[in-house]
Parts: C-alpha cells; sequence; structure tokens
C-alpha cells in the first residue's frame, strides 16, 4: 500500500508520532533517521540496517510499518522531508533562544513560529494517541478511590487541569506541589488508587521515585510523557505520549511543550465524562453550584 502524498511530505512526522509503539528494533532505524535524514536517503537498504544493527528484514519491515509500499519511497519521503526543512531554514547551524526563535527574528516571525510550533505540539500528540490506551487509562480512572497526581515545573499546568475536570466529574484528586510531599504521598496510596505522573523527558527523579513507591504499594499509574523509553513510560501501566520537541532539555518550561499535556487531559476527561453523561452532568451541576456560581459577579457595570 502507498502512503499518500501528504503523508510523504512529512515523513519525519509520521515516523515521530509511530515511535512509541514500534518495538524495540523499529525504534533505532526511526530515531536514526529523525537524527540523521538527510545522510541517510542516500543509503542503501543494507546500509542502513548495518547503521542501525538490525536485519534487512527489519527495514523492510519498517518501511511497511509506515504504509510505504518500497524502500525507494521511503528514501524519497527523506528527501522532500530534509528539502522543506533548508526551504525553510531550520537546518540552520544556529543556537535558539527559545523553540526555533533565532537571534534577530522579527515579533512577526516569532508569532508565526509559536503559532507552528503550538499547532504541530496538539497535531503530533493527537497522531500519538492510542485509543487502546485511553481507554485503559479511563478503566482506571473508573475503579479509581483516589486520583493522584505527581509533576513538577510547568508540567502542574496539566496537573492542576485535571484535578479540575476529574473533581467536577466526582472524582476524589489531590496534587500537592511540593516535590517532597508527591513522594511521600507515593508511599501510603493503595490498589484502590491510581497515579497521573506527567514529565515531559520522563526522567524527573522525584516523579520517578513516586512511581516506583506506588508501584509497591499496588497503585496503578498513567504516564503521560514525550519519551517512550524513559523511565516514567516503563513504570506506567498504562502511557500515554504526547509531542516530541527538539532541545527540549531546554525548552522543557516553554508553553507549546505543554500543549501535548493539556489535550491528554482533555481526551481523557472527555473519554471519561462520555462514558458517565448522566453522573458526570449532576456532579457538574452541584459543583457549579458550590464553587463557582457564587463566585460571579451579578452587578452591571454601569456606563
Amino acid at each position: 500500500m502507498a502512503v499518500p502524498e501528504d503523508e510523504i511530505g512529512n515523513l519525519l512526522r509520521l515516523i515521530s508520532s509511530k515511535m512509541p509503539y514500534f518495538p524495540a528494533a523499529l525504534r533505532q532505524i526511526g530515531e536514526y533517521l529523525l537524527a540523521h535524514p538527510q545522510q541517510a536517503q542516500s543509503m542503501t537498504i543494507s546500509q542502513l540496517a548495518s547503521r542501525c544493527r538490525v536485519a534487512e528484514s527489519t527495514v523492510s519491515r519498517f518501511v511497511r510499518e509506515l504504509g510505504m509500499d518500497s524502500f525507494h519511497s521511503l528514501r524519497l519521503g527523506l528527501a522532500e522531508a530534509t528539502f522543506a526543512s533548508r526551504s525553510t531554514g531550520e537546518d540552520r547551524d544556529e543556537e535558539f533562544v527559545y523553540e526555533g526563535i533565532l537571534r534577530g527574528d522579527t515579533t512577526p516571525a516569532i508569532v508565526g513560529k509559536i503559532e507552528r510550533s503550538s499547532k504541530h505540539a496538539l497535531a503530533q500528540t493527537a497522531e500519538r494517541v492510542s485509543s487502546d490506551a485511553i481507554n485503559q487509562a479511563v478503566d482506571l480512572l473508573h475503579d479509581a478511590a483516589s486520583v493522584v497526581f505527581c509533576c513538577m515545573g510547568s508540567s502542574s499546568i496539566a496537573a492542576e487541569e485535571g484535578v479540575m475536570r476529574f473533581t467536577r466529574a466526582g472524582k476524589k484528586c489531590l496534587l500537592y506541589r511540593d516535590q517532597s510531599l508527591q513522594v511521600m504521598l507515593a508511599t501510603i496510596l493503595t490498589p484502590q488508587d491510581v497515579l497521573i505522573a506527567i514529565s515531559d523527558s520522563g526522567q524527573t527523579t522525584s516523579i520517578v521515585e513516586a512511581m516506583q513507591l506506588a508501584r509497591h504499594t499496588g497503585a496503578a499509574s498513567i504516564g503521560i510523557t514525550s519519551a517512550p523509553d524513559s523511565p516514567v513510560a516503563q513504570l506506567s501501566d498504562v502511557p500515554l505520549f504526547t509531542s516530541t520537541l527538539a532541545g527540549a532539555g531546554l525548552y522543557g518550561e516553554s508553553v507549546t511543550s505543554k500543549w501535548g499535556q493539556l489535550l491528554l487531559i482533555d481526551i481523557l476527561y472527555a473519554t471519561y465524562a462520555a462514558r458517565h453523561v448522566d453522573a458526570t452532568l449532576q456532579h457538574l451541576k452541584e459543583t457549579y453550584e458550590a464553587g463557582i456560581r457564587r463566585s460571579r459577579s451579578t452587578e452591571q457595570l454601569r456606563p
């Protein structure tokens, strides 16, 4: 089956979206292609297999997993992707001060780049969503006596959104901003609790420690991360993957890197609410009356 032309034009994005669900051998190929697309487009199948330390048959399987009909189509896709990168100046050997923002960029250029990176984060996360994984996560949330969020830094934005959403849907939620308290809380979780760990890198020490403790207590965990090979992904009963971001170590606190986390929280909530429409609507009404309606001003401003 031939992959559509618009997908060939976005081959690197397609590879990135499928990476979390590839077995280790296919991920080795994907990682190499994402890191070296220009070199790979001139390789033979045997050269690529040798460079990735896999069999030629594994490269052929990789091509089929992308929906492409031949290795030649893969090379053409890589050529188109690298040409597009060169034409937009994305391969300039210059250090970014923020995601894609270079020295001397004008305000309109910055607005455009941030808009595109935000759209990309949302689109790539949506492509990485596994319906099976979402349903498994919602099963865990349905049975949970309490939902505990574990996060650090700006990942707290998604965690706080999760607390708001699921509290209004009738679930007991807990979130401490202090990492030491998060770890201590993990020691007293029970098999009836669910831990939602949010970390873009998937390597935050306190979050990994909390997940290890939660596993010891028998609590289930849902991990939200961009890194399939990270400790957070490996420790999760259900891993969910956000968009990847080049240079995430430097730019991990940026807003655009958090769109994917917020999208996944929204998808989890919406899926949960769709399963429990009547109960959710009742809780929404109760929480609105108790905590929202009285906070709204009824006075009209005078001209």
